[in-house]
């Protein structure tokens, strides 16, 4: 099979535009880039953000530059004492939102411009009307990246540049079928401008020539599409704010999809649950999982009859009643799958006093509620909803004897599981001052 040609690598040239003065608020700073430089048909412009900051009047007086970071952010991603990863309003992920106290008058700090797209959008209007050339501007700014040290600078703001390129579709040289490649021309742009200008040497604009194909007559839909929405980010979150968001945005669901649940993220999520610490390094947890319709139907059928049983005669309730209180047990029969979980007192120390005895037992229900825990967030880190259910409590005996469980094993409630079928409600943070008591 003969091998198609390999298209000609395009010259490219990557320019400096030195010689710009000192921007101040309210410059036509389109103005003092045309008379910077000699431009052509094609050329993209890489415009370092902070002077379209400066122009703008993004300038604020700040002795304190928390506080301006404070009020750009939108979602704190990561923090390590005083240094912050964050969302800023236009959705960009990057340290301190951008607010930059360098290159700017002591006592003031530096904001990122309000709309970056529209800033690139207005610049390149007003450039290409003073030189009557086709132009593309990007502005860039400087990003540190995940999993890798050092800076480099990426798009923030683009016009007349799609800024993604799309292979997929696309062969190779060797007639391999690309499935997965989009590149991101508009950050690989700003990358080899700043080659050019530099951190220190007071050059912000950068030209490259010789890929006018990617300059487009319109100005395109700015730097939205390098964005990746945070329902497909899988490192939305830093560490500790992963934990701390797992656990807090975990709820109780009561109502699930019909899709089935994955037995291997179950699996995980038993292998993180018995984690959990338990006395005596003992490993007091036993977790029966009902992947089949048909053992969890046998288990909920006998849980309800001794569930009614129990209403009926220790309780002496009517008909009518036992059928609203047991209604509440259809969260578990919604379910695609159930999780029981189980305490063994296998290890435990015998006392001969109840009081000993008793907070014995403590000790081991305690550590099977932590894995309980360990489990629920686990699932909800893997997209999945649950509902800790106490019924199997109740009937104990039961249990054991449809599941064919050692005596031993005592079940500690039911587990759902299954992916929600709409999203959870806000919930109000709490504050831990009420459940709190400092001596």
């Amino acid at each position: 099979m003969s091998v198609p040609p390999v298209p000609p690598v395009p010259r490219v040239e990557v320019l400096p535009v030195g010689g710009l003065p000192e921007v101040e608020p309210g410059a036509d700073l389109a103005e003092i880039i045309a008379k910077a430089g000699e431009f052509e048909d094609g050329d993209i412009l890489l415009v370092t953000s902070k002077v379209v900051s400066k122009a703008e009047g993004r300038i604020l007086a700040a002795a304190d530059r928390e506080a301006a970071v404070d009020a750009e952010t939108v979602r704190v991603v990561a923090r390590r004492g005083r240094a912050r990863i964050v969302e800023n309003r236009n959705g960009l992920v990057m340290a301190a939102a951008g607010v930059d106290a360098s290159n700017t008058a002591p006592g003031t700090v530096l904001l990122l411009p309000e709309d970056p797209d529209g800033s690139a959008r207005r610049l390149r209007a007003r450039l290409q009307e003073l030189t009557g050339r086709r132009l593309a501007v990007l502005l860039t700014d400087t990003f540190g990246r995940p999993w890798r040290t050092g800076l480099t600078d990426v798009a923030i703001g683009a016009a007349g540049l799609s800024v993604l390129l799309d292979h997929r579709g696309r062969t190779d040289a060797h007639g391999n079928r690309l499935e997965l490649t989009v590149t991101a021309v508009a950050d690989e742009l700003a990358a080899a401008a700043d080659l050019v200008k530099g951190k220190t040497t007071g050059t912000p604009v950068a030209v490259v020539r010789g890929l006018g194909d990617l300059v487009t007559a319109e100005d395109g839909d700015g730097v939205r599409p390098l964005v990746r929405p945070a329902a497909d980010d899988m490192f939305r979150l830093g560490t500790s704010e992963a934990l701390r968001e797992a656990v807090t945005l975990r709820r109780t669901v009561r109502s699930f999809t019909a899709e089935p649940v994955d037995p291997a993220a179950v699996h995980r999520a038993v292998a993180a649950a018995v984690t959990a610490p338990a006395p005596h390094h003992t490993t007091p947890w036993r977790f029966v999982l009902l992947e089949t319709p048909e053992v969890r139907e046998r288990l909920l059928d006998a849980m309800l009859a001794a569930w009614q049983r129990d209403l009926r005669e220790l309780d002496g309730w009517d008909e009518q009643r036992i059928a609203r209180r047991t209604a509440r047990g259809e969260v578990l029969r919604a379910a695609p799958y159930l999780v029981v979980p189980c305490l063994v007192m296998d290890g435990s120390h015998a006392y001969p006093d109840p009081r000993r005895a008793a907070a014995e037992r403590e000790m081991f229900t305690v550590a099977i509620g932590a894995a309980v825990q360990n489990l629920l967030v686990t699932l909800a880190g893997e997209g999945y909803g649950s509902a800790w259910v106490s019924s199997t409590m109740f009937c104990r005996d039961t249990v054991r004897a449809v599941l064919d469980l050692p005596d031993g094993w005592d079940p500690m409630g039911a587990v759902a599981v299954g992916r929600p079928a709409e999203a959870p409600r806000h919930r109000p943070a709490r504050e831990a001052g009420a459940f709190v008591a400092v001596r």
